[in-house]
């Protein structure tokens, strides 16, 4: 197998997604993922045995979403520009970090407005509630969202890209749909969503490790290492707490602690000792790092293909 017709659609993609990011105008399958999952837990999250339907709704739309996309990949790569036109765009699809950043900036545009209106934007991209937040916190949790998404909406499906192509990218974004619409530990989804939660804990064990070690690397400061591993762990998910653990470490500051989510009180434990101001001109440092990190992945992978398939 030559490596072109896997690293030109992963080049365009990501030149695509550093351009148009995620226009809310243009069709998007992550809209129709979730519209599939929604229909699926109104009909199946009900009556006896929810643990099995959750399953089995969770294992139907993620084996048939790759095996859709791999099909028609089969199709189409009998015909070169067909192939790179779907190969280019899906991977465009599967990245999320043009957006990522615009939704961080867009957060501490209007925190420098009001706190109500910082508090507003801020309830755009985060699970918590924010009607009570202060300004630290409301940065906090904006660096705290462009931490964790690195891995989850950058770097994992460019890893499952190098693994398995698009059938694998989208593939993992079925499944990270899956988790962030019924992966809740409330009454409504601990039975029926838990096999999409574990589920998609295992798919981004190591994307959420690649990312902290890559954001270590492009700041220079790969001897924080230590204080990853130390605090990356004490986060409740399994891997949310490495990237933001790197982050805390590459800015010398404190994230986490006890939030509310939907009216209940989660206690959190801090990630990092430094409760130091957090500063405006910081978002242009997180910013430089996700495109720093989203920039050597895919040289790296790149690479990989190139020596791989030579």
């Amino acid at each position: 197998m030559e490596y072109t017709p896997l690293i030109i659609p992963l080049v365009l993609g990501y030149l695509l997604d550093l351009i148009f990011g995620d226009p809310r105008w243009l069709p998007h399958p992550i809209r129709l993922f979730g519209n599939s999952i929604a229909f699926g837990e109104k009909k199946m999250n009900k009556g006896n045995f929810v643990f099995f339907k959750g399953t089995v709704l969770a294992v139907l739309l993620t084996s048939t979403t790759f095996l859709f996309f791999y099909s028609i990949q089969r199709i189409v790569v009998e015909y070169s520009l067909g192939y790179y036109v779907f190969s280019s765009v899906f991977v465009f699809y599967t990245l999320a970090n043009k957006s990522l950043i615009s939704e961080g900036k867009a957060v501490f545009k209007a925190l420098a407005q009001s706190l109500e209106k910082g508090r507003n934007r801020l309830s755009w991209i985060v699970g918590r509630e924010t009607d009570q937040l202060n300004e630290q916190q409301i940065k906090a949790a904006v660096f705290e969202t462009m931490s964790e998404n690195l891995s989850d909406g950058v770097i994992a499906p460019l890893f499952y890209y190098a693994v398995l192509g698009v059938p694998g990218a989208m593939g993992y974004k079925m499944i990270n749909t899956l988790d962030s619409m019924i992966g809740y530990k409330n009454d409504r989804y601990i039975n029926f969503g838990k096999f999409a939660a574990k589920l998609d804990d295992i798919v981004n064990y190591l994307p959420s490790r690649i990312t902290a070690f890559l954001m270590l690397v492009v700041t220079f400061k790969l001897h924080k290492i230590s204080f990853v591993l130390k605090y990356g762990k004490q986060h409740s998910s399994p891997n949310a707490g490495y990237p933001e653990a790197a982050l805390a470490a590459i800015l010398n500051c404190r994230f986490g602690g006890p939030n509310y989510y939907h009216g209940k009180l989660v206690e959190k434990p801090y990630i990092g000792v430094n409760e130091r101001v957090l500063m405006d001109h910081e978002i242009k440092i997180v910013t430089r790092i996700n495109q720093k990190v989203t920039f050597v992945f895919i040289a790296m992978i790149c690479c990989f293909f190139y020596f791989y398939y030579a």
